[in-house]
């Protein structure tokens, strides 16, 4: 089954850093949507559905804490990301407790972007995603965090869990180490690939203990699990 691209409704009274904002989340294949204020805002969540709103919170009209409230009150607020310049704490506590994350501006693009994507894959999960993943006799429980290979638990750290998972959700799939940064690390790493090598390399010597190598590399592109040479 093809999945549609996410809808995003981009909120900024602030036309030139709408625009930026609007532009480069279609540039990532979005299907995006804008408004100026408060009022146009909740108009635009009803007629245009959107999957995630980026959402100012300094609105000339309504600000944009009072618009989620309103959206949450009618029973059809999408996921939220605040993009403010109000940086007090109080602002950001009450942000993060109404929606789903919260940048200060100035802000990065690339910052941006990964959170939205990290968001997405949160809330647009499909409920009937595989809880168990199996590559070969390597096997994965989510809802347990255990790993087996051969029937033998494997003791991964968080980190190297979340690593194999990707892995194991993309199997036979290149990844680039740019990639994994992004699926795993999301924005909150500072963007060191060797961090990426450092973690497949714990990854294979606890894996490969009673088996043949699982993880890849494909050279100039990055790594692949797949069963088999």
């Amino acid at each position: 089954m093809v999945t549609s691209p996410a809808r995003l409704l981009v909120v900024d009274d602030e036309e030139n850093i709408r625009d930026l904002v609007a532009t480069s989340l279609r540039y990532q294949g979005y299907e995006v949507a804008t408004a100026a204020d408060g009022r146009s805002a909740l108009v635009r969540a009803e007629t245009f559905r959107p999957d995630l709103i980026v959402l100012d919170v300094s609105l000339p009209d309504i600000d944009g804490f009072r618009v989620c409230d309103r959206l949450q009150g009618l029973g059809q607020a999408p996921p939220i990301i605040f993009l403010t310049a109000r940086r007090t704490l109080e602002d950001k506590l009450t942000g993060l407790s109404s929606g789903d994350d919260y940048i200060t501006k100035p802000f990065s693009l690339q910052e941006l972007h990964a959170r939205v994507r990290v968001v997405l894959r949160r809330t647009r999960e499909a409920p009937d995603a595989p809880r168990r993943l199996r590559v070969g006799d390597l096997e994965l429980d989510i809802d347990t965090c255990t790993v087996r290979r051969a029937g033998d638990q494997v003791t991964l750290t968080p980190t190297e869990f979340k690593l194999l998972r990707c892995l194991m959700e993309h199997a036979g799939q290149v990844l680039s180490k740019e990639q994994l940064l992004d699926l795993v690390w999301n924005y909150d790493f500072d963007g060191n690939a060797q961090v990426v090598e450092t973690y497949v390399y714990y990854l294979r010597k606890k894996l490969d203990r009673t088996g043949p190598p699982l993880i890849h590399t494909v050279r100039g592109f990055g790594y692949a699990l797949r069963a088999g040479s």
